[in-house]
């Protein structure tokens, strides 16, 4: 039953510590995630490192 205590405790102490910050710090803690992200989720991140790898990888030959 003390896990149970210790996470109510938990949670209200990051309660508390939000609503004692100001608007302003808030809005500017959140970090906005691209479009891409947002809809089709870590997908064309990948797709872009596997794009950059690939043409590193030609380039190396080529030398």
């Amino acid at each position: 039953m003390a896990s149970g205590d210790e996470l109510i405790k938990y949670i209200t102490e990051r309660v508390v510590n939000y609503i004692d910050k100001p608007k302003e710090v808030r809005r500017r803690a959140k970090v906005k995630e691209s479009w891409t992200t947002r809809w089709f989720g870590m997908i064309p991140f990948s797709m872009s490192l596997w794009k950059d790898d690939v043409s590193s990888k030609r380039k190396k030959r080529q030398k």
